[in-house]
């Protein structure tokens, strides 16, 4: 299985979307700033908002990419508060 996940930082009022096949190691990873030139170096205290089970990795990038370019933290937080609409995206993707 792969995940998209979207975690978000009190501290620097961001979100970060992303994908993975182990979201408690990727978020611990985030955390412990171990990524490089990571946006999330920003903060210590990223909370896990949404994981969304996805059937492969594609799928769980497509999803990322489709979030990110849209820019927006209202259609993130809408996102977080009806995940359905993953769904949706997927759906209308085939």
């Amino acid at each position: 299985m792969h995940y998209l996940y979207i975690i978000f930082s009190e501290k620097t009022d961001k979100f970060y979307i992303g994908e993975t096949h182990n979201i408690e190691s990727r978020i611990e990873k985030h955390k412990t700033h171990s990524y490089e030139n990571s946006f999330t170096k920003i903060a210590e205290d990223w909370e896990l908002k949404l994981s969304f089970e996805c059937k492969d990795r594609n799928e769980a990038l497509f999803l990322e990419k489709f979030i990110k370019r849209m820019k927006s933290k209202k259609f993130i937080q809408r996102i977080i508060d009806e995940p359905e609409i993953l769904n949706d995206i997927l759906f209308k993707n085939k």
